[in-house]
């Protein structure tokens, strides 16, 4: 038997809880997306019991309604109808979700985000490294070849510049301009500065420090961070936004870049590299610390 499209749209409707209480609604190939404002106020079980819909639950802050294909796109138009709403994408959905979220559970899934895309590149680098340095220590001779030279090269790449990595994901995330972050990324290893491997072997008087309105910045790079990096271009990505709307639009392509660029370089020079990469390393240390006593603990044991 045919689902009648517009009594299950208006069915699915009236068990929700009112148009009050409906944030935005979209469809994926099977499903009816819909973000909801109170999910107490949605009556489950006769959602479950509308003829035409297969299956209900809740995800993400999403409420997903099973109807099935090419069934759903007619349930989905008549659904506008009746609520009013208008089309949404499930990119904005997402988006709506991920609000509705505790400020914890979103930096978590921001942070799942970011690193997500690149773990390919990371995955890749780092196996090649395992082999080479593998064949390095079987073969000693290899060591000291040209091949070993330029695979030990591409495998390091990735680890080498993997602020601009992250810094361009975290652009993409965070709705700022990727290339902007990429500059951000570069700035926090560009070889002008010492490198972060380095400066522990290095006495804090020999390292070089610019004086800026009676404001010291270290001369270090940041190779090997990540936390700074995400901060960085979080702050970036706001300042290019508040930017766009508030320049005019003439001088917009050229005054938002120059100042955004400028603005989140010094404050990450300045103040986030420093807070956040020594933040970072405590919350290493930790870890490291936890890891040892149950080691420890767990050797004891025996």
């Amino acid at each position: 038997m045919a689902v009648d499209y517009a009594k299950c749209a208006k069915e699915i409707f009236e068990n929700l809880g009112g148009r009050n209480n409906l944030v935005s609604a979209a469809h994926c190939a099977t499903r009816l997306r819909l973000v909801t404002v109170d999910n107490s106020k949605i009556d489950m079980k006769k959602l479950e019991n509308v003829d035409g819909v297969k299956g209900v639950f809740s995800n993400n802050g999403q409420l997903q309604l099973i109807i099935g294909t090419g069934t759903v796109n007619k349930v989905y138009d008549e659904f506008l109808k009746v609520s009013g709403m208008t089309a949404a994408t499930k990119e904005d959905v997402k988006a709506a979700a991920a609000a509705k979220q505790p400020v914890l559970k979103r930096m978590i899934k921001s942070l799942g985000d970011v690193f997500v895309p690149i773990l390919p590149a990371i995955v890749a680098s780092g196996l090649m490294m395992g082999l080479v340095e593998a064949l390095g220590k079987a073969i000693p001779s290899f060591a000291q070849s040209d091949w070993y030279g330029i695979l030990d090269l591409m495998a390091n790449t990735a680890f080498t510049f993997l602020p601009i990595l992250i810094a361009v994901s975290a652009a993409r995330v965070f709705g700022g301009n990727i290339f902007l972050g990429a500059v951000i990324g570069m700035v926090m290893i560009h070889p002008n500065l010492i490198n972060a491997w380095s400066v522990g072997s290095m006495d804090a008087s020999e390292i070089p420090v610019w004086h800026l309105l009676s404001f010291p910045i270290r001369q270090v790079g940041y190779q090997g961070h990540v936390i700074p990096v995400v901060i960085a271009v979080w702050l970036m990505s706001k300042i290019e936004k508040w930017l766009h709307e508030h320049v005019p639009e003439m001088i917009d392509l050229f005054v938002t870049p120059l100042c955004t660029v400028l603005a989140t370089a010094f404050l990450t020079l300045g103040l986030i590299g420093p807070m956040f990469s020594m933040a970072e390393n405590y919350v290493l240390d930790f870890a490291g610390w936890i890891i040892t006593v149950r080691s420890r603990g767990s050797s004891g044991a025996f």
